[in-house]
């Protein structure tokens, strides 16, 4: 079975494995985990910024990056299809009390016409305030779509004009830098706080990072732990993400060939895929869905009509071909 439902389904490879039986361990909740101060210290220099806290989850980590941001009562606003809006079951609104508006790209790009209309400054006890714009990069469900870096400094100066802090999820991020190649630290300048995951692309089986001041880390370590998070002896998790970072980021240029040979198998147009998401339109995506798992090839639906195809470390070029002959025929 070649499974491109997504890119959370790798198993550690060997090499990892052995990182993870030898890592250094302490408790984290005492913050005296090395390997997980360790991690936390390189990811927060890659990207530019005075901390980061490893979380479990992508979904904790960006609830406290943006719960740093956007105090209970106010407003984040971010595109309508992003993962905070549409696949973090709410959590914003449910645990930390904020509101949410959104915008409409059918790529998952920033509209400064369109957020500017929508951006609503502090009026007192009369609306809602807007206090950050949040911005996923690259973009899931717009199929791994890169957001231009010219186009992320432009909504940060925006943003300083207007008094409000940016978000990026930064999930994918790394295949954002792969793809393009952006410096990590480019990408960080753009964002008060920010999210980066571990377990997508670059194939551990767990973890996310929190990234911004020190400060902000600080109070979202508590937050962690309010919200059940804490962990203990978390380094063998964490040794999972910086040997990753060591052997698994520049691989990610296969997983892009690679969609882009399963995209011309679909009928799209290869050049319109940024990274190694896939998203392509069936009247019939159910039933598409059903026939391709029939033939040894698992993809998903993310939507009534939409169907997501997800390379990653698992799908080698002799599975990406086989997967793509198999749904060129379907």
């Amino acid at each position: 079975m070649i499974d491109l439902r997504s890119d959370t389904l790798t198993s550690p490879t060997e090499g990892m494995r052995a990182a993870m039986a030898s890592a250094e361990v302490g408790d984290d909740v005492y913050g005296e985990d090395p390997t997980v101060r360790a991690l936390e210290e390189r990811i927060a220099g890659l990207f530019g910024h005075e901390a980061a806290l490893f979380t479990p989850t992508g979904s904790l980590a960006n609830l406290l990056a943006v719960r740093s941001l956007v105090a209970a009562g106010q407003e984040v606003l971010c595109e309508a299809s992003a993962h905070i809006a549409r696949a973090e079951l709410g959590a914003h609104g449910a645990l930390t009390g904020l509101t949410m508006r959104t915008w409409i790209h059918p790529r998952g790009q920033i509209d400064l016409d369109v957020v500017g209309s929508l951006l609503a400054p502090d009026m007192g006890p009369f609306f809602v305030r807007t206090a950050a714009i949040s911005v996923e990069n690259t973009h899931n469900f717009a199929g791994g779509a890169v957001l231009p870096l010219v186009e992320l400094q432009e909504l940060r100066r925006f943003a300083d004009e207007a008094g409000v802090h940016v978000h990026l999820d930064g999930a994918r991020i790394w295949n954002a830098h792969v793809a393009t190649g952006v410096p990590l630290e480019q990408y960080g300048a753009v964002a008060d706080a920010m999210a980066v995951c571990l377990s997508k692309g670059l194939g551990a089986p767990v973890g996310s990072l929190v990234l911004g001041p020190a400060d902000a880390i600080a109070e979202a370590r508590v937050w962690r732990k309010r919200l059940g998070a804490g962990m203990r002896q978390v380094g063998v998790l964490a040794a999972a993400g910086l040997y990753a970072l060591d052997h698994h980021l520049d691989r990610l240029a296969d997983d892009h060939e690679h969609a882009r040979l399963l995209a011309e198998a679909v009928g799209l147009d290869p050049q319109t895929v940024d990274t190694n998401i896939v998203v392509f339109e069936r009247a019939d995506a159910a039933a598409f869905v059903g026939k391709a798992a029939e033939q040894g090839v698992r993809i998903a639906t993310v939507g009534p009509t939409t169907v997501r195809l997800v390379t990653h470390l698992d799908i080698t070029r002799a599975g990406a071909e086989r997967a793509a002959a198999i749904l060129a025929g379907l």
